[in-house]
């Protein structure tokens, strides 16, 4: 038997097919590479886009949180301003009477625990008010400032000056010295208030009169201890003395005396 014989292959049409395959292989390749550049630049764009949205966000909270900080610096400062205006007389920039009022208190407390004496001086421009009706306000208004800055000048830090109102000053002299020591600062404080003053073309001199009064001696809390300098003022200036020392026999009012009925 004539053993059968294989065919050749048909070697004409394989390489046409593997061309055609090569072909569309590129094709796919390209259409890979064309749709993951697009791909990649559409990415790319998106990235960029949100890169500028993130920026946009960045500055705009930027700008909000400058302007919160803005906000909570003007009222912090207004807060404050708030509070040195209850306690703080306008005109003369002083200590006013509630601010006064609240050291002395607590200058008692600690006179209490520490055992230390404290004085409370009253004063009181004589004629300052022929010197408003003379000049105006205008000048008074700047007397009264003038008087402050010096009164500030002649104490101690550790002492305390306040406007009460009007031509009214207070002092709170803490771990007061005896009384011949208490009439030298206030012969001080007088001196320093009486000197002349120059406003504009004016040529001003104004006196005060003290009056002081002594914790604990001439009483222990805050009220009794102001109205009895108050007291010991209106002496020395009734009297043209300067300085009075609060005295319990004059300066208090004498207690009323009932008739006793008959029974």
């Amino acid at each position: 038997m004539i053993p059968s014989q294989r065919q050749p292959a048909d070697t004409g049409r394989a390489p046409v097919a593997e061309a055609a395959d090569l072909e569309m292989l590129l094709a796919a390749v390209a259409w890979r590479l064309q749709t993951g550049a697009t791909d990649v630049s559409a990415s790319a764009h998106a990235q960029r886009a949100l890169a500028r949205e993130c920026a946009r966000d960045l500055l705009r909270l930027g700008r909000d949180a400058a302007a919160l900080r803005r906000a909570l610096k003007l009222a912090r400062d207004q807060e404050r301003r708030a509070c040195r205006d209850a306690e703080h007389d306008s005109l003369t920039e002083l200590p006013n009477r509630r601010r006064f009022d609240l050291q002395l208190q607590q200058a008692l407390a600690r006179r209490t625990s520490e055992q230390r004496t404290l004085a409370v001086l009253f004063l009181d421009l004589d004629d300052f008010k022929r010197v408003n009706d003379l000049h105006g306000h205008a000048v008074g208004d700047e007397l009264l400032r003038i008087v402050a800055r010096r009164l500030r000048g002649a104490l101690r830090s550790s002492d305390m000056v306040c406007r009460l109102g009007g031509d009214e000053f207070a002092c709170l002299v803490s771990g007061a010295p005896g009384r011949p020591e208490l009439k030298r600062l206030a012969g001080a404080l007088i001196t320093a208030v009486s000197a002349p003053l120059q406003l504009g073309e004016l040529q001003l001199s104004v006196r005060p009169s003290v009056g002081i009064a002594i914790c604990p001696d001439d009483g222990v809390d805050a009220e009794a201890l102001l109205q009895r300098a108050d007291a010991a003022m209106f002496r020395a200036k009734r009297q043209r003395r300067g300085v009075a020392f609060f005295e319990p026999h004059t300066d208090l009012p004498a207690p009323s005396l009932e008739p006793v009925k008959a029974a």
